[in-house]
This record gives structure tokens, C-alpha cells and sequence, in this order.
């Protein structure tokens, strides 16, 4: 199958854009500054590259235009016709060879050019030559000015054509203007043909595509065609005639109008039809009598009833039969109305079913069928007995159960339900309706999926019921073995078993109510211990009790716990705490350097240094928290040096800057060339 995409054709500009085109892109491609002290075959060398890179251009952007354009001897007949009846042939082949004289012309005069530039014997010289060169080059192509025009044009217009594929099947509609052909194309295909009450409203040809058993089908709507001499057709009629007599592949409707509405009589039409007629050999042909709501076929006179049985004959003989050789009346003559749409349909399965039929006749006249017949073998089966044995639909498929079975009422769709309460915006499906429940009751219930800003179903347990009926077990029986146990208790059991309630009632209360005031309370409390349970003698007693000594605990709390500004200074330092001392009589070369910072006054604020542990970073001690910074720093490298912000930052440097990758043009206007 051959495709033709018009829509492809490259723009052809006029002779100054085209100019312009060339010169801009030469200067781009080619160096821009000579020096006077360069050797002469530097200069040569330069002024040839620039006269060889114009000339190459200009033959490549000729030759894109060249080969862009359809060759009238490659294409389909159709469409061949088809641009010889739109934009007459003979100018359009003079067209593109007044652009392909313009290329070769340019070859000649570049290697003219190059040859003189060979032997140029100065700057000014080699100037001059370039400067010759161009100019003629460009004196050519503002030759072909018209002939650019033309064809950008034909472009223009090409481009617009509808895509029409003569290979295949096709229904083509022709008849007098005004007979109802658009109409019916639009009502069979989603084509938006204008349609007027008056003659001529379609100029050119306009397609369609409709289905029939699954295969594609083409429907042509030709411009109306009038009854007189061939060298009196416009262009709008030549496309009809033009499409009548090249699209094989096609079932031609010729339309009828029988009321008499179009203009023009029975009589008028039926005389096109006998001169057009040669055009319809060995395609299947139908007349269709368009327009009954207004005359009905019956009603016509017999006279126009004459007319249109010598046009049903005709067409039984033009049909699909070889030699002339008349078929059957079925399907030749049709009636339709398009404002009804009564009988619309018919013509169009009519139409397909006979390019069917054409099609399977075509291939079993054809040689190849005898490569075929032999290897299919049709199986008949044999009778075995007497018994009748009708076709039977398994019991399996639905509609089966409801043909079979008379008495059962067809179930009800939603689709039904939402057509019998109001259509649909109104009826709203009911999707629990189905459920599987133990309770039929339980469907409409609310099933809440997130409840306390937990997903229900991970706490689903279908087992549920049961395990807690386990439970509350368990804790019957655990509750009568606690107090058979708290009856066997001797009496100083059971007042150490109150005392133990007691306490622990005791700690669940304040428990509770710090937890009720926690909110309110501030992150640091300034007076925590309001009851003054937290004494320096309790915790001494607790380390006591623990094996450890606490004088100097108690010592460290109490030098803390007095007022820095009222305390004096204290001459000597306390042995046991080396912490904790005077800072005068600490000695300034002392070589340990976390002493030094120690015997600083207190009251100065002083900044931590990095490797310094706080409690909390997670750290052992200070060399593994300068070992995680040194490995921390040497993560970001790459990063900063990337300039990124984060890892998942992308940056994308300038790839083409405009000072390296923009056009070599010093200070002045493009009119200089």
C-alpha cells in the first residue's frame, strides 16, 4: 500500500529570505577575518573556502526543494490527474526545472570561480573574485523569483489536500449538485462536510472513513458533476470525473433526486448518468434515489419512472460482470431519505457487502487461487444415523439459561436499575448490596477505616469473639487463685502484702498526676524539689547503702549548691576533687591542657571546643568524635566541590556559552553584504 503525506513538503522561501538564508548560513560556517600579512595561498585558500561553502548550499537547500515535491510520473494516476486538472502539469514540471537549472547554473559558476581564485594574485584581487562569485550566484536565484512563489503555493495548497488512498476498498458518491452526497457522508462517517441549500456548496474532494465486519472502508464525497461536454468542465467537476475514472478499488452511488428539490429534473440527471457511464465499468454500481420524505418512488411519473428503469438496466450490466453480462436486480436500486435517515444504512451495508463480494470474485478468477485450492480440504461429516441432532447452546452461558428457560425473567442490571430510577447523576449503585455476611443486617453498617489513627483491619481478628471469652476466663480463674493465696498468708505476710499495695498505690497517684501536669510544667523546673525529699543526706545514705563512698558527692553538691556571687575565693584545693579548686594557685605552664581550661574563671562564658564529648552525641570519647568529624568532611568533598547544596541537588553547568558557540559579526547591519 502506497502513502502520500503532502503535509511534509519543505517550505520553499522567496528569493530575498532566500538570499539572506544562504549568506547568513555561509558566515557562520566559514572564517570572517584575513589579515593583509598572510601568505598569498592563505588568502586563496580562504576566499575558495568561502565561494565553495556558498555554493554548497545553495545546491543543498535546491536539492530539499527538488526532491520535497511529488514527480508526476512516480505518483498514482489519481493523483497525477489530480495535480494536472489543480495546477496544470506543464507549469509545474517548468516550475521545478527552472529550480533545478538554478543548481546547476550555481556548479558551473562556482567552479569558474575556483579557478580563477587558483591564480589570485593579492588580497584585493581574491576580494574581488569572491565578491563576483556570490553575486552571481545570487543574480540566479532572484531569477527564479516567480517560479519560488509558484511553487510555495502549490505547497500551500498540496498540503491541504485530503489524504486519499486509491489501493483501498472505497465508496464514492457522485451525482448532480444538491442531491443529498454530503448529507449521506456525514450520517455514515464523522467527516464535517458543509451542507447547503444550494448547488456547488463542496469544490473539492472530501473523505470519510466507516466500518463494516470489521474492516475499514473509504467514503469519497465528490463535488456535483453537470451534464455537458468534457471541455467545458471546471476544475471542480474534473476532480469528480477524475476519481471516477482511477480509483478502482471503488462501489460508485450515484445519487437521485427524485423530488425535484436539487433544480434539475429526472430527465437532466438520467442524461449525466448515460454520459458518464463509461466510468463505471467493472466497478458495482447502485443508483440510490435520495429525497423520499419529499416524493416517494412510487409517486414519481411514468415517464421519470422509464427514465430510472433504463438506468437500473444499465447499471445491472455495469455491475461486476465481465463481457457485460447482467446480474441480479438486488441492491441496484435503493431509496433513502437523509433527513429521516430512513434507509441510510441499508445503502451503506449494500455498498460494502458488494466491494466484498467484488473483492472474493477478483481472487478466485485470478491464477493464484490454483496455488491455494489444494491445500485446503473441507471436512463434511457423515450422517450416522437417523436421529436429528439441532445446535444446542451449553448450559454454561447466561443468555442461553434465559432463551431456553421461558418462565425465567431476565435479571436486572444496574444499568437497568439506573435507567428505571432516574438515569444516571440520580441512581447511585449500592456496592454492599453483594456482601457475604453471617447477618444481612450487618451490610449497611459503618466500617470505619481509621479510628484513633489506627488502621482497623491491622486489629481484624476473625477469632476475636473467642479469644476474648479466653481472657475474661483466664482472669476469673487468676483472681480466685490470688485471693485462695492471699487467705494462706500468715499475719505479717499479709501486713507486708497491704504495705506493698499501699506503696504502690501511692507511686500510681503521683505517677498520674505528674503526668496531668506535665504539659504545663516548664522543660527546666526552677524549684524541682518542692518537698524537699531529695536532701544531700538521702543520697548519701542511698551510696552508703551501695558500698560507695559520698563525702566527696556530698562536698561537690554543696559547693555548688552556694551562691557564686556572695562565696570568696578559697586558698586551697581539695586533693580528693581535682575538678574543684582555686584557680590562682593553679600554675600557668601546667602541661596538662584540659586543667588550664578548667582553672579559668567560671564566670566567663568560653566556646566548646569540636572534639569536646557532650553528653548525648553518642560518642565513646573525644578521639572517636574527631575520627567521625574528619570522615564527616571528607564525605562532602565531592559534593562542594559539585557546588551542590545537598546530594540530591543538580546542578547543570552552561554547556554551550554564548561568548564560545554564538556567530562571528562585527559592529554594523546585514546590509553590508
Amino acid at each position: 500500500m502506497v502513502q502520500y503525506n503532502f503535509k511534509k513538503m519543505p517550505v520553499v522561501p522567496n528569493r530575498k529570505d532566500f538570499i539572506d538564508i544562504i549568506l547568513s548560513r555561509t558566515q557562520r560556517q566559514t572564517p570572517t577575518v584575513v589579515h593583509k600579512g598572510s601568505a598569498i595561498s592563505s588568502l586563496r585558500k580562504f576566499y575558495m573556502r568561502k565561494v565553495k561553502c556558498t555554493e554548497q548550499n545553495f545546491h543543498e537547500k535546491l536539492s530539499t526543494i527538488i526532491d520535497g515535491f511529488p514527480r508526476l510520473d512516480d505518483v498514482h494516476p489519481f493523483y497525477g490527474d489530480l495535480l494536472h486538472v489543480l495546477y496544470n502539469k506543464d507549469h509545474y514540471k517548468l516550475a521545478l526545472g527552472q529550480v533545478n537549472t538554478a543548481r546547476n547554473l550555481i556548479g558551473k559558476i562556482s567552479n569558474d570561480y575556483m579557478k580563477l581564485l587558483k591564480y589570485g594574485d593579492s588580497l584585493y584581487r581574491c576580494k574581488c573574485l569572491k565578491v563576483a562569485a556570490l553575486g552571481r550566484m545570487c543574480t540566479v536565484v532572484k531569477r527564479i523569483g516567480p517560479s519560488l512563489a509558484y511553487l510555495e503555493q502549490i505547497r500551500q495548497h498540496i498540503s491541504r489536500l485530503p489524504s486519499i488512498d486509491p489501493n483501498i476498498h472505497t465508496i464514492l458518491i457522485c451525482g448532480y449538485p444538491n442531491v443529498g452526497k454530503s448529507s449521506f457522508i456525514n450520517k455514515i462517517t464523522r467527516a464535517d462536510v458543509d451542507v447547503q441549500p444550494y448547488a456547488f456548496t463542496t469544490k473539492s474532494l472530501f473523505v470519510g472513513q466507516t466500518d463494516y465486519k470489521f474492516l475499514r472502508y473509504q467514503v469519497i464525497d465528490t463535488p456535483g458533476i453537470l451534464d455537458r461536454p468534457f471541455e467545458d468542465r471546471n476544475i471542480i467537476e474534473m476532480c469528480s470525473i477524475t476519481a471516477l475514472a482511477h480509483l478502482r478499488a471503488a462501489a460508485v452511488l450515484f445519487f437521485l433526486d427524485i423530488s425535484g428539490s436539487c433544480g434539475y429534473s429526472i430527465a437532466q440527471q438520467a442524461a449525466l448518468f448515460h454520459s458518464i457511464k463509461s466510468l463505471f465499468m467493472n466497478k458495482p454500481l447502485i443508483i440510490v434515489c435520495n429525497k423520499t420524505d419529499l416524493q416517494p418512488l412510487e409517486g414519481i411519473s411514468e415517464e421519470d419512472m422509464k427514465l430510472v428503469m433504463e438506468m437500473k438496466s444499465e447499471a445491472m450490466k455495469t455491475v461486476i460482470g465481465l463481457g457485460g453480462e447482467a446480474t441480479s436486480d438486488e441492491g441496484v436500486l435503493l431509496t433513502m431519505s437523509t433527513l429521516t435517515e430512513d434507509g441510510v444504512i441499508s445503502v451503506k451495508n449494500t455498498a460494502c457487502e458488494r466491494l466484498l463480494n467484488q473483492r472474493v470474485d477478483l481472487k478466485m478468477k485470478s491464477q493464484k487461487i490454483n496455488d491455494f485450492v489444494n491445500r485446503f480440504h473441507v471436512a463434511m461429516p457423515q450422517p450416522r444415523d437417523q436421529k436429528e441432532r439441532p445446535p444446542c447452546i451449553p448450559q454454561s452461558v447466561p443468555e442461553a439459561k434465559a432463551k431456553q428457560a421461558g418462565d425465567k425473567e431476565k435479571r436486572n442490571t444496574e444499568k437497568d436499575l439506573e435507567n428505571e430510577n432516574g438515569g444516571a447523576g440520580v441512581y447511585s449503585a449500592n456496592l454492599k448490596k453483594n456482601y457475604i455476611l453471617a447477618n444481612d443486617e450487618w451490610k449497611e453498617d459503618v466500617m470505619p477505616e481509621i479510628l484513633d489513627g489506627h488502621n482497623v483491619y491491622d486489629f481484624v481478628d476473625p477469632d476475636i469473639v473467642h479469644r476474648l471469652e479466653e481472657l475474661k476466663r483466664e482472669a476469673e480463674e487468676g483472681d480466685d487463685e490470688f485471693e485462695m493465696d492471699d487467705m494462706e498468708l500468715t499475719p505479717e505476710e499479709q501486713k507486708t502484702l497491704v504495705e506493698i499495695r499501699k506503696k504502690k498505690s501511692l507511686l500510681i497517684q503521683q505517677h498520674r498526676m505528674k503526668k496531668s501536669t506535665a504539659e504545663s510544667r516548664p522543660t527546666v523546673p526552677r524549684k524541682f524539689d518542692k518537698d524537699r525529699k531529695f536532701t544531700s543526706k538521702r543520697m548519701g545514705r542511698q551510696l552508703s547503702d551501695l558500698g560507695l563512698d559520698a563525702r566527696m558527692a556530698i562536698n561537690r553538691a554543696r559547693s555548688r549548691s552556694v551562691p557564686r556571687r556572695g562565696r570568696k575565693r578559697e586558698r586551697s584545693v581539695d586533693r580528693g576533687d581535682p575538678g574543684f579548686g582555686d584557680a590562682m594557685d593553679m600554675d600557668v605552664d601546667t602541661p596538662n591542657k584540659k586543667l588550664r581550661m578548667i582553672s579559668r574563671s567560671r564566670s566567663r562564658s568560653r566556646s566548646r571546643p569540636p572534639s569536646e564529648v557532650v553528653p548525648g552525641e553518642g560518642f565513646k570519647d573525644s578521639s572517636q568524635k574527631s575520627q567521625a568529624l574528619r570522615k564527616a568532611k571528607k564525605s562532602v568533598k565531592k559534593r562542594n566541590k559539585d557546588a551542590r547544596c545537598g546530594e540530591a541537588d543538580r546542578v547543570i553547568p552552561t554547556l554551550k556559552p554564548k561568548h564560545l558557540f554564538s556567530g562571528k559579526r562585527s559592529i554594523g547591519k546585514t546590509q553590508r553584504r
